[in-house]
């Protein structure tokens, strides 16, 4: 088997598995069992085909309530030449589901016939007349079920290798079985590692780090069909590692060990694999999760003398192998590396085809880079505006667990491309299904806590709120460029001190658009609890010994700043930190929080957020502007109404520094 110690093209890699697991014996079906046919068979894979033991329905069957009749003798039949037909011997009662006499060939429907007693007159039972009159004709077959309408004795119902849902459980009822041999579920065994890592429920300790890793991926294996067992945390020790994963090979179908993997002192993951069997790869470029490990476990013990001594019988199964994958730590890289590398061989140890998402071609919104020699999955957030649908490139980090919940969709770079220009089609795998897409509003410019909460509400409106942090003077060139239904924006005009229109002007001369006011709020420095270094203004920023940390060009609180640091008569050049930026309040605020910085400015809620202090310095407003195309669509309807909703209005007064007397009101309505 070939050894990879470097990083390896993706799909080297993984026919480098592949072909280890068929040499192994372990490329195919891992084994059969048959299970009682109820609720709990849905979801499973079917190990063998179901095969019809008997037809349905297994007679002719009436399918209304009325009389089984020979059609041929209601030919002639006619509102004024109706025929009468004499019970039992040319017609007969049946109810729904009833079988057909022999003789009979057609139902007529009750309500299309008239019952009669033998001198004439109207029968008191409908369904037990002497006669029946009817005043239309019927055809063979008309209103009855025949033999074998729905499956035929022998007809292949479902094959192997299907995933039973809800209905196929009928299916196969109808058709004669009362058990289904499905595969049996992979076991598959996750061995979270690391001294730092703490459990779900721990208060967390200055360097302390929660493993959930083991809980996210525990459930993507579930939902590919195998059974996980999470094992407690294993400290840094190379032997009790080696010893937890030679306990799960003994029972486990595979092993997803999360453990360090990159070239290092603490690389146990590759360390274990070379001890315990055979490393197959050490290393795939991809991004994120570069320092995937690929392995074989050898179950069989050694001997002193290096002999293997096989002495365990038929538990080995039909091999002595067990497949590991050694995991990266961080989340997204962790993730990301089950659904490639674990989904496929589940997915051929139960028979079934591996899962595809959906493919729809996207726009990008920005220009992104990427390393020329990985294959890149990028996060994006995806909305339709307009006649395009549109990807915004979300965090891109390995540890942001968060840009997998906020991800509609991956965007694959290949290895080789270097990147992709804003305004690019790419194609992109959907999360998400294109109709909650089309219900996406998407909202591209300054960020606000509010955005979020505004998305709360609009999640009871069967509306997704989408928000990508770019600043208020991208927010504006988004609109421009017609890569969004609104923009957040609170650029003041150092001439005037009015908000947002001269830069409408500017940015959108020949787009109409609605300028609706959301809050006045407070911005102020955010600095650490007790304001250690005694930050009260602006001007304490030119200090040598205090760290700022600013927002990014073109975002309204840059400008801001920048204004009032010019009417000081502060030289940005003496602000410490001036240069080093981030793209939202929390942002901000969490570089305070961590000592990244003494102060920034932003607002209170961000501040309160993370538990630190606050400065208050200026007041201003906060709008939304939209695009009128977009402000009189049915799209948007339902966030004007949350506008005018007071139960939105009393949550957002809530958080500390906003004002809603504005709410709502239009500052301009311009002209389609």
């Amino acid at each position: 088997m070939s050894l990879y110690l470097h990083d390896i093209p993706l799909s080297q890699a993984k026919q480098a598995f592949r072909d280890a697991l068929q040499q192994a014996g372990l490329w195919q079906l891992l084994g059969k069992e048959s299970i009682p046919l109820d609720e709990n068979a849905m979801g499973r894979v079917l190990a063998e085909a179901i095969w019809a033991l008997r037809s349905s329905p297994h007679y002719h069957a009436a399918a209304m309530d009325g009389f089984a009749v020979r059609a041929e003798e209601t030919r002639g039949a006619q509102p004024s030449a109706p025929i009468t037909l004499e019970l039992p011997e040319a017609a007969q009662y049946v109810d729904t589901g009833d079988p057909l006499p022999d003789w009979a060939n057609a139902v007529i429907p009750i309500e299309n016939i008239e019952s009669l007693t033998r001198d004439g007159q109207i029968a008191l039972d409908v369904r037990r007349p002497d006669l029946i009159r009817i005043r239309a004709a019927t055809v063979p077959w008309h209103h009855v079920r025949p033999l074998g309408e729905d499956i035929v004795a022998t007809q292949l119902v479902l094959p192997a290798g299907h995933v039973l849902r809800p209905y196929d459980l009928g299916a196969i009822a109808a058709s004669g079985h009362e058990s289904v041999s499905v595969a049996r579920p992979p076991r598959v065994a996750i061995l979270p590692t690391g001294t730092e890592l703490v459990p779900i429920g721990v208060e967390l300790k200055r360097g302390d780090i929660l493993e959930y890793n083991s809980l996210v991926l525990a459930a993507q294996v579930k939902a590919m069909g195998a059974q996980p067992t999470r094992f407690p945390i294993t400290s840094d020790d190379f032997d009790a590692i080696c010893a937890r994963v030679e306990e799960a090979a003994q029972t486990h179908d595979l092993v997803l060990l999360n453990a360090g993997s990159s070239a290092g002192a603490e690389d146990f993951s590759s360390r274990v694999v070379e001890k315990l069997g055979t490393l197959l790869v050490h290393g795939v470029a991809v991004r994120p999760g570069h320092p995937v490990i690929l392995g074989l476990i050898d179950k069989r013990r050694k001997t002193n003398d290096g002999k293997t001594n096989d002495d365990s019988g038929s538990a080995l199964g039909p091999s002595p192998f067990v497949p590991i994958i050694g995991v990266p730590g961080y989340p997204v890289s962790a993730a990301l590396t089950v659904d490639i590398f674990a989904e496929e061989v589940i997915a051929h140890w139960l028979g079934r085809r591996p899962a595809e998402l959906p493919v729809e071609t996207v726009t990008l919104t920005r220009k992104v880079t990427s390393p020329p020699g990985d294959d890149d999955f990028m996060r994006v957030a995806i909305g339709r505006v307009g006649d395009k649908v549109l990807a915004a490139p979300i965090a891109r980090g390995a540890g942001v667990i968060t840009s997998l919940v906020r991800a509609d969709g991956l965007v694959l770079i290949p290895a080789g491309v270097q990147g992709v220009e804003a305004g690019e089609p790419v194609q992109a795998r959907l999360y998400r299904s294109k109709q909650e897409i089309d219900r996406t509003i998407f909202c591209i410019g300054s960020h606000d806590v509010i955005l979020d909460l505004m998305a709360q509400f609009l999640s009871d409106h069967e509306r997704r709120l989408v928000s990508a942090n770019v600043g208020s003077q991208g927010g504006l060139v988004a609109l421009r460029r017609g890569e969004a239904h609104l923009a957040g924006s609170h650029l003041l005009d150092p001439e005037t001190g009015e908000y947002n229109l001269r830069y409408i002007r500017q940015y959108l001369p020949d787009v109409p658009v609605r300028l609706v006011g959301l809050v006045k709020r407070e911005q102020g420095l955010i600095v650490r609890r007790g304001n250690p270094k005694g930050v009260r203004s602006l001007q304490d920023l030119a200090r040598s010994e205090v760290a700022f940390i600013n927002r990014q060009r073109g975002a309204g609180t840059r400008v801001l700043l920048d204004y009032h640091l010019q009417k000081l008569g502060v030289d940005p050049a003496t602000v410490h930190g001036y240069a080093d930026e981030e793209y939202t309040h929390l942002g901000v605020a969490a570089a305070v929080a961590s000592g990244r910085a003494d102060c920034g400015l932003g607002i209170p809620a961000a501040a309160l957020a993370l538990e630190l202090d606050f400065v208050p310095l200026y007041h201003e407003r906060y709008d939304l502007v939209i695009p009128q195309v977009h402000a009189r669509s049915d799209l948007l309807a339902p966030l004007f109404d949350l506008l005018k909703l007071q139960a939105f209005q009393n949550a957002v007064r809530a958080l500390p520094g906003y004002d809603t007397s504005i709410m709502g009101k239009v500052f301009l309505e311009g002209e389609e």
